[in-house]
């Protein structure tokens, strides 16, 4: 049995653990409330936009009444020979089960499409780090292939605090390998949130657009019964709702947008309509992607933090009861020399 300073220097050891996890816990909850509002922010902007592009397709021709060409690249589908795949996952460990079971799901994806060139764009240190280890880099897609799959661009630092400018200029690089025909078809991967306990990991189809407003889901996974009653328990000990938010009266706004039944006269013809708002379009996609997989770590670093925190304060309570017991031993021990030394004087 080890001795009583061993135990109490464990103890104290643990107790500071416990105190580092328990902030941790607290500081991912609040994040997690913001993270929450900002991805419900961008909800309005995006209902918009999609009602002006189906306002557009009811009401002007996709394709070229002659040709039969599509209008803008972005719609043009051809056959899928090389697929690109965002993948977003988080900066920093210490979250769970976060990020292996999203770079799990694109390695599954992965393996659906292994008939298929495929080149992967890394959003986050941890994607970013796992697929260099299995897959070569190459410095730009569409140039001399280093292998059936390769990692073409990396974007580390970015899922801190998610910005549009960063969605865009990561978008516009999509758009332009798309439109340049290096590549078939875009997906990506990350955590469709929706509140604390709604999660579900998620591979969503990008380009080409088939139907505007309709999100295509190539892949899903549910989280357990078991990871769900992790999380409300954590969201209990952190005091966070695990409601999703009410967003009935925004949705409504939101959906009664550019839906008038009425005839609208363009001033500019429908393609240079389409070249400008399809792209606005992709960005929304990637955005909001980028910004439902921030919430998504956060809630899952809480419920990780919640989990260490309950497993620091079992094991005190351990090792407490180890001390106790050692305590009471040594001192039986020294009892019993204390009666054995005065029977032998006697």
């Amino acid at each position: 049995m080890a001795n009583l300073l061993d135990i109490r220097r464990r103890i104290r050891s643990v107790r500071n653990t416990r105190q580092i996890t328990k902030a941790m816990q607290m500081v991912s909850a609040a994040k997690l409330r913001r993270a929450q509002e900002r991805a419900l922010q961008t909800r309005p902007f995006g209902q918009m936009i999609t009602n002006v592009l189906k306002s557009l397709v009811a009401r002007a021709d996709v394709y070229d009444p002659v040709t039969g060409e599509a209008l803008h690249p972005l719609l043009v589908r051809r056959e899928e020979k090389t697929t690109l795949l965002i993948v977003v996952s988080g900066e920093k460990g210490l979250a769970g089960a976060f990020n292996s079971n999203i770079l799990k799901a694109a390695a599954k994806f992965i393996a659906l499409k292994k008939d298929k060139n495929i080149d992967i764009v890394s959003l986050g240190r941890k994607s970013r780090d796992y697929f260099r280890r299995r897959y070569p880099v190459a410095l730009e897609a569409g140039t001399e292939r280093k292998g059936p799959i390769q990692v073409v661009a990396e974007h580390v630092g970015l899922m801190n605090r998610t910005q549009l400018q960063s969605a865009r200029e990561i978008a516009d690089k999509i758009i332009r390998l798309y439109t340049e025909g290096k590549v078939d078809s875009v997906y990506i991967a990350y955590n469709e949130f929706k509140s604390v306990i709604a999660q579900r990991l998620v591979v969503d189809d990008v380009l080409p657009i088939r139907a505007i407003g309709e999100t295509v889901h190539e892949l899903t996974e549910e989280v357990t019964g078991e990871e769900r009653t992790r999380r409300l328990e954590a969201a209990a000990h952190a005091r966070t709702s695990v409601r999703e938010l009410d967003t009935t009266e925004m949705d409504k706004k939101a959906a009664g947008f550019a839906t008038a039944p009425v005839d609208y006269i363009y001033e500019q013809p429908p393609a240079e309509l389409f070249r400008d708002l399809l792209p606005r379009y992709v960005y929304t996609q990637i955005f909001r992607a980028m910004l439902e997989s921030e919430a998504a770590e956060h809630a899952a670093r809480m419920t990780a933090m919640d989990s260490a925190t309950s497993n620091a304060s079992d094991m005190i309570d351990s090792l407490t009861l180890a001390m106790n017991r050692a305590r009471q031993a040594k001192i039986t021990k020294e009892i019993i020399e204390i009666v054995s030394g005065a029977a032998a004087a006697q």
